[in-house]
C-alpha cells in the first residue's frame, strides 16, 4: 500500500466484513434480551445494518473497487465475547445489562473505524464517499445513545428485582437442614433456558 486512498479501501474492507458479522448476530442478541426495548433496539439496528452493508457497497461502486471483505478480528472477537455474556447464568435484567455492555464495544468499535474512513475520504477529497460513510457514523452513534438510555431502565429493573429478592429472605426462615427455596431466579432461570433452546 502505497497511498491513503489504499488505506482507506483496506480500511472500507474491514468494515464490511464487520458490519456482515453483525448482521448474523444481532438477531441472537434480540433473542437472548428479556427487556423488549432492549430486542425492539436490536431488531431497528438490524435494520441499519444492512443498510451499512448497502452503503460501503455504494462506497466501493463510487471508488470504483469490487465490494471485498477483509477478515475483521476484532469484530470477531467483540462477537464471540457476546456470545459467551448470552450463556452467563444472570437475572434477567442482569443479562440483559452485560449484554447492553457487549453490544457498546461493538457500537464503540464501529464510531473509531467510520470516524477515521470519513475523515480520510474528506481528506481525498473524496465528498460523496464521506457523506455516505457519515450517515453510518451518525446511526452507530444514534444506536450507542439508545442502548444508553435502555440501559437506565434496565438497571432500575435489576435494582426492583434485587430489592424484592432481599424482602423475600428477610420474610423466610430457613432452619438448618431445610431445602433452599425455589424461588423467582429458579424460574427465570429455566425461562431463559427455554428461550436459548428455542
Amino acid at each position: 500500500m502505497e497511498s491513503l486512498r489504499d488505506v482507506l479501501i483496506e480500511e472500507l474492507k474491514d468494515l464490511y466484513d464487520a458490519e456482515k458479522q453483525l448482521v448474523k448476530a444481532l438477531p441472537k442478541m434480540a433473542k437472548a434480551a428479556s427487556n423488549d426495548e432492549l430486542r425492539e433496539a436490536f431488531e431497528s439496528h438490524l435494520e441499519e445494518t444492512k443498510g451499512h452493508v448497502q452503503r460501503l457497497e455504494q462506497a466501493f461502486q463510487l471508488l470504483e473497487e469490487k465490494a471485498k471483505s477483509k477478515p475483521c478480528e476484532a469484530m470477531k472477537g467483540l462477537i464471540a465475547e457476546g456470545q459467551e455474556t448470552m450463556q452467563e447464568d444472570f437475572s434477567e435484567p442482569l443479562l440483559d445489562s452485560a449484554i447492553i455492555c457487549a453490544a457498546q464495544k461493538v457500537e464503540h468499535y464501529e464510531i473509531a473505524g467510520y470516524g477515521t474512513v470519513c475523515a480520510w475520504a474528506r481528506s481525498l477529497g473524496l465528498e460523496d464517499v464521506a457523506d455516505l460513510l457519515d450517515q453510518t457514523l451518525a446511526e452507530e452513534k444514534a444506536a450507542d445513545e439508545k442502548l444508553t438510555e435502555v440501559a437506565g431502565s434496565v438497571m432500575s429493573e435489576a435494582g426492583e428485582a434485587e430489592s424484592n429478592d432481599e424482602e423475600e429472605e428477610e420474610g423466610e426462615t430457613v432452619g438448618a437442614g431445610s431445602a433452599p427455596r425455589k424461588g423467582a431466579s429458579n424460574k427465570a432461570a429455566s425461562d431463559r433456558s427455554r428461550r436459548r433452546a428455542v
